[in-house]
């Protein structure tokens, strides 16, 4: 092993080691993400008298430059471009500092662009129960008379399912054609068309 360092210098070998424990850090943190392991933690401890709530967030919920994922892309990068610089392109110590650091804040600045823009195509898939009034659908769980049962509406090109009472009182068969009249709380009221 000293003899595969012999051939750098210091500056190459810091440049080294800054891109091979970074780049390590952002490959162990891809395969935790593909392999589900980078999740929502949430823990309440107790001790006697003392409550502690703690609460990590994953990085799909934002992008934070002082980000272990900030922070080991940053170092990859710098040592990539450092290196490259200094040994390939012989620009000097200063140069290659410098362009390290641009290189370093770029790959910060361009992976932040990048969990911004995904965190924007997230979307919880709920639909707000009065968007549902309008809406037309069947009769999935039969309604008894005065009593409630199950229907099946489109709303936003979605189906959903939501309990339902007929808005006369009258019993609905399954497959009975509706459409939603009003929201009484989580529950549709429905008439028959």
């Amino acid at each position: 092993m000293g003899t595969f360092f012999s051939h750098y210098s210091a500056i190459e070998i810091f440049f080294i080691i800054c891109a091979v424990v970074g780049g390590f850090f952002v490959i162990v943190k891809f395969i935790m993400q593909f392999m589900g392991m980078d999740t929502d933690s949430t823990h309440d401890l107790n001790l006697d008298s003392h409550n502690i709530d703690t609460h990590h967030s994953d990085s799909d919920l934002g992008f934070h430059v002082l980000s272990l994922h900030g922070i080991t892309s940053f170092l990859m990068m710098f040592g990539l471009v450092g290196l490259a610089m200094y040994r390939q392109s012989r620009m000097g110590i200063m140069m290659s500092l410098i362009g390290a650091v641009i290189a370093g804040c770029a790959s910060v600045w361009i992976i932040g662009k990048i969990f911004m823009l995904a965190s924007k195509m997230k979307s919880s898939g709920t639909i707000p129960i009065d968007n549902t009034v309008g809406a037309q659908g069947k009769v999935y769980m039969h309604i008894p008379e005065k009593g409630s049962g199950r229907v099946l509406v489109t709303v936003n090109n979605s189906l959903r399912e939501y309990d339902a009472t007929s808005n006369d009182g009258k019993a609905l068969d399954t497959g009975t054609p509706v459409r939603v009249v009003w929201v009484d709380g989580n529950q549709l009221v429905v008439e028959r068309i």
